[in-house]
């Protein structure tokens, strides 16, 4: 008789997630995992199958985690400028209980050059970003709010750009001040 799971899937997917998320895929072991997560080897292996299958998993659930959230701290605002430099914000302002920086850019530096299917995945929720980007755009071009001078999906691309760099440089400074200038400074093409 097969034994039921005596454990909560998306519990151990979101540490899992957390794990490769400060740790990288790399430095990630496999005892790592089966700690962290708090369930039997044999039991992530039947549930999640290798690590990488795993990772592709925790990758994917953090960018479903990214996008809502970005979503939700945009909802109802209705000037353009305003949201961008939300998303903007919400790089910088993060829980302190979170790791620095952002599990998909990490996995884009990380494994891009040689994991075709981290890369897509990666590359799927930086357009996803992008998108919402050009759509905010569209709207304060429509209204009045942004000038039309640059098209929007050029903009938008340059604003993922900078949001992707300023994802790096949480890592690598705690200098808020120098922080908030770099998103007054790139969002001042805004204006």
């Amino acid at each position: 008789m097969a034994r039921s799971k005596e454990f909560d899937i998306d519990d151990v997917l979101l540490k899992a997630m957390t794990i490769f998320w400060q740790q990288g895929y790399e430095k990630t072991s496999m005892q790592d995992l089966v700690a962290g997560m708090g369930i039997h080897k044999r039991s992530m292996y039947d549930t999640f199958g290798d690590k990488h299958t795993l990772y592709i998993k925790a990758l994917e659930r953090f960018a479903a985690l990214q996008s809502s959230r970005l979503e939700s701290r945009i909802e109802g605002i209705t000037s353009a400028k305003a949201a961008i430099r939300l998303l903007f914000e919400a790089t910088v302002h993060r829980s302190e209980a979170e790791p620095k920086g952002c599990m998909l850019v990490n996995t884009a530096v990380e494994l891009s050059a040689h994991d075709p299917e981290a890369a897509e995945r990666a590359n799927e929720a930086f357009l996803n970003t992008e998108r919402l980007m050009e759509q905010l755009i569209l709207h304060g071009q429509e209204t009045g709010e942004l000038s039309s001078r640059h098209a929007a999906p050029a903009l938008a691309a340059y604003l993922h750009n900078a949001l992707v760099g300023l994802r790096v440089m949480v890592k690598a400074t705690r200098d808020a001040g120098k922080l908030q200038t770099i998103i007054d400074t790139t969002l001042a093409v805004l204006d």
